[in-house]
């Protein structure tokens, strides 16, 4: 019997590790297994290894230096330590953060520590795409403002948030601004000298790295607090043992992403259009959330909500049938909680619950996106099929809230 196709567009939640970066880390486990904290040769041989590693992330990102560049066990941390340890190095200058209201949960979550530690925090609101507008920022800012926080990249909806106009006002202010570059990296250019930022996070298996390690750059003159202490690893700002073996998986990763970021990201901007296309075509009562694709958006998100149907039995039925997609950030999919970024952008309830993430990569090819038409359009018809609002629709007893019948005529999906 035939194994079944599967098509998996979940590259955003994670990616494999490519070959030439396991043949990297492959001797970091066996023959050069010392730690980078020993004198001896085998230590030796480990720290040449980081250091080689921290080169290539600072040139990923066109960092100063290699020395701005942190080690951590994941995106998360790195998150943690950015938001924690700018806030309580900088707690005698004010106590007042400002952050976009539709951060990844590592970054609110921070925050809502913080603010039972008596920081305030102001959240500034996004509009219906979920971009942020530098002058809501602007006036935000006060005098007790000691840390502005941003992404890059939505990672619910693939918006392309104004960092640079954002680190102009920081920047005149003297404030540290940072940025959450996890679901960016790799499919758009990163430039921290020109942008003008302090800190920012990178998640290296989003790009075909390894797992537990993550990156937070320093701009040298950045002040931070460690908040994991003991040694005097990664300059004294996060102690423990260097995971050596994924570090150097993650520096290869950086190095080769580097080179072929403006070729993949045609190759999955493509796909993403052929997507949405085929997505218009095919299902009824379909809205895109976020914006359309082009450069306001990732090439590597798109996220859409089925009227009628629930995200979660969507999910599970696709998968079923061979095709793994995603209801968000993976951090948070598991809660099976409404976004609290779709909410944030206005999107009701219900198409929220109904909202599904489609996440092509690199590897990802034209047949595998008819293979996600096909398999997608089916499962929405049979699940409507079953669905007692569809039902209730058909009748005529509710409306659609994507093109309600007494919408102006013209109108159609969103």
């Amino acid at each position: 019997m035939p194994a079944m196709r599967r098509a998996f567009l979940d590259y955003q939640s994670s990616t494999p590790v490519r070959p030439e970066v396991l043949e990297a880390m492959r001797p970091f486990f066996s023959e050069h297994f010392g730690s980078p904290s020993a004198l001896h040769q085998h230590g030796l041989r480990a720290r040449d290894a980081l250091a080689r590693a921290r080169e290539q992330m600072a040139a990923f990102i066109h960092a100063a230096s290699p020395d701005e560049i942190i080690f951590t066990s994941c995106g998360t941390e790195a998150a943690n330590l950015a938001v924690f340890g700018a806030a309580h190095a900088n707690r005698s200058r004010g106590n007042h953060l400002v952050v976009g209201a539709i951060e990844h949960p590592s970054v609110l979550g921070a925050v809502t520590a913080l603010e039972k530690q008596g920081f305030t925090c102001s959240r500034v609101s996004v509009d219906g795409q979920g971009r942020i507008d530098p002058q809501a920022v602007r006036e935000a800012l006060t005098d007790r403002t000691i840390l502005v926080a941003v992404h890059h990249v939505n990672h619910d909806i693939g918006t392309v948030e104004p960092v640079r106009e954002i680190a102009e006002l920081t920047g005149e202010r003297g404030i540290p601004l940072f940025v959450d570059a996890v679901a960016g990296a790799g499919w758009l250019p990163i430039d921290v000298q020109a942008w003008g930022v302090n800190l920012l996070s990178l998640s290296p298996h989003r790009f075909h790295g390894p797992k537990g390690v993550g990156v937070l750059y320093r701009q040298r003159r950045t002040r931070l607090c460690p908040q994991i202490v003991g040694g005097a690893q990664e300059q004294g700002l996060r102690a423990g043992t260097e995971n050596v073996p994924a570090i150097v998986g993650a520096g290869v990763a950086a190095e080769i992403t580097g080179r072929r970021r403006e070729q993949r990201a045609a190759h999955v901007a493509d796909l993403q259009r052929r997507l949405w296309d085929g997505l218009r075509s095919r299902v009824s009562y379909l809205r895109l959330n976020g914006p359309e694709p082009g450069t306001g958006r990732s090439p590597a998100n798109l996220n859409v909500s089925v009227e009628f149907v629930e995200g979660e039995g969507l999910l599970l039925m696709c998968d079923a049938r061979g095709l793994a997609l995603s209801a968000g950030t993976a951090c948070v999919s598991k809660s099976l909680k409404v976004s609290h970024v779709l909410t944030a952008i206005g999107l009701d309830h219900a198409l929220a619950q109904g909202a599904v993430l489609f996440s092509p990569g690199e590897d990802t090819t034209p047949e595998d996106i008819d293979f996600a038409l096909d398999t997608f359009a089916g499962a929405v018809d049979r699940l409507r099929s079953m669905s007692p609002m569809w039902e209730e629709f058909q009748r005529g007893i509710i409306d659609s809230l994507v093109a309600p019948r007494s919408a102006p005529p013209g109108r159609g999906r969103a």
